[in-house]
């Protein structure tokens, strides 16, 4: 088990990149996080959901993704905590205090699953969540070490050098954790070094001393991981890539409930897209070719702040000056007339009044879809892509829709114009017909990448990057 020192550590990363390590050895690896909080999820081949992270680290160690790898989600929504996700659906929603009293019944779920993955694999790579040092939640923890010690799993701490204070941080969470559990941790990682190792030699010596644990790696800076999908909105905050050859400019609100953001990831990684993630109190740039709106946790609050920062007057402007629009899942939502909450899904039953720019309206409802699905857009462009959302939104725009799926139905709206669209469809600019179609109506012409292709490179770029810094033969004979 790979737990962290705190948040955006690098977990996520080295469990993808020592999962295909390990199936390139020929080891039937599985990931597995017992519990995750998240709004970027992935739909799973058995119909579920997960969160985003497992779901790259399936496909690291080369095996279907399903609910068990990720047994509890926990995706955040305004007013009402967050939303229980167990084993691939929706179980209930809580607020944190009353979240914490419902972990004793979620364990039985998550060492269900541990064991099921554990049953169907020669190493499972487990990956904690937040700060192993969390001692004011270790109470029936089923994220860090409440779960390493109810399945006897041994625990590689990683600390971030890259954010200063790794010394500290590693040596005071020995400080802080009871004694049992410093005793699970049989090892450490130091992870995003950047320089000359040897200049580290003394402070993992230091830190060895000070813990008893064992030094199990130096791992330095890895910069192709902004190629790979990020499962934390903590990403969203990165800095943008120079790209000097851009010639497409697209605008993409960050509002505070966002969902499904690695839906950018592919536009990011093309080199003639300027990508620009534009945060409240910020305007939207008056050049852009196009502005997305993400999805939403939380439509209706997520609305309400769009509106408040002013976005729906920038987009307003956009659209006059001839730019196009395009609203993915709750950015769909917020784009038509009105969006209603009758049965309280999102918290207290509410309407808020939309952007207008497409002729629907939208209704929330309790039961979510899951699905992957293939089609062809308006254009008769092929995609595949997957569904994962909660409502119904109908109106006369959806008399032009945005898609037409391969069981005959029509999917999404288009404005009269053809300048607004909105669709439920995720995943669209992976495919990389569809992100070529969307280059070319900007004149921009072929994508230079393969998506696919570029994600399974960079894991084996990434796999041989692990293993030459960590010792690989040693975690493998402290795994039990």
């Amino acid at each position: 088990m790979f737990q962290g020192t705190g948040s955006d550590v690098g977990k996520s990363l080295i469990v993808a990149g020592l999962a295909r390590a390990l199936a390139n050895r020929g080891l039937r690896v599985r990931p597995f996080k017992p519990q995750n909080m998240s709004n970027n999820a992935a739909v799973t081949a058995d119909g579920g959901e997960i969160g985003r992270a497992q779901a790259l680290q399936a496909r690291a160690a080369r095996t279907p993704t399903n609910v068990h790898m990720n047994p509890v989600l926990l995706k955040p929504q305004s007013e009402v905590g967050a939303q229980v996700v167990v084993e691939g659906r929706v179980h209930a929603t809580a607020k944190a205090a009353a979240y914490q009293h419902m972990k004793p019944d979620l364990a039985r779920f998550v060492l269900d699953s541990y064991a099921r993955l554990r049953s169907d694999a020669d190493i499972v790579l487990v990956e904690g969540a937040g700060s192993a040092s969390e001692v004011n939640l270790r109470a029936n923890d089923i994220a860090n070490m409440g779960f390493a010690r109810a399945a006897d799993v041994p625990v590689v701490l990683i600390g971030d050098i890259d954010r200063g204070g790794v010394i500290a941080s590693l040596v005071g969470t020995k400080t802080v954790i009871d004694a049992g559990d410093a005793a699970q941790i049989r090892g450490f990682l130091v992870n995003k070094f950047r320089g000359d190792p040897m200049l580290f030699a003394d402070g993992m010596a230091t830190i060895a001393r000070a813990t008893g644990w064992e030094p199990l790696g130096l791992v330095p800076f890895f910069p192709d991981a902004r190629l790979l999908p990020a499962e934390d909105a903590l990403a969203l905050d990165g800095a943008r890539v120079t790209k000097p050859n851009a010639r497409i400019k697209i605008a993409v609100p960050i509002l505070p409930h966002v969902a499904n953001f690695d839906d950018l990831d592919p536009l990011d990684a093309e080199p003639t897209v300027d990508l620009v993630r534009v945060r409240p109190g910020n305007a939207l740039p008056g050049d852009a070719d196009l502005v997305i709106l993400l999805g939403a946790k939380a439509t209706i609050a997520d609305l309400a702040v769009l509106q408040q920062a002013g976005f729906h007057v920038d987009i307003g402007a956009h659209v006059r000056r001839g730019g196009s629009v395009l609203g993915l899942c709750g950015g769909y939502q917020m784009l038509g007339r009105t969006v209603r909450d009758p049965h309280g899904v999102e918290g207290p039953a509410a309407a808020a009044d939309g952007l207008g720019l497409l002729d629907v309206e939208t209704i929330l409802t309790a039961d979510k879809r899951l699905e992957p699905v293939r089609g062809t857009t308006s254009d008769g462009i092929p995609f595949s892509g997957y569904e994962m959302h909660m409502g119904l939104t109908e109106g006369p725009d959806r008399a032009r829709p945005f898609a037409r799926l391969s069981n005959g139905s029509s999917e999404g709206a288009v404005s009269a114009d053809g300048r607004v669209s909105g669709t439920y469809i995720h995943g669209l600019f992976a495919d990389d017909r569809q992100r070529t179609a969307w280059l070319q109506r900007f004149g921009v012409g072929q994508t230079a990448i393969a998506y696919d292709a570029l994600v399974d490179e960079t894991l084996d770029r990434l796999a041989k990057h692990l293993a030459a810094h960590i010792d690989l033969d040693r975690l493998l004979s402290l795994s039990r």
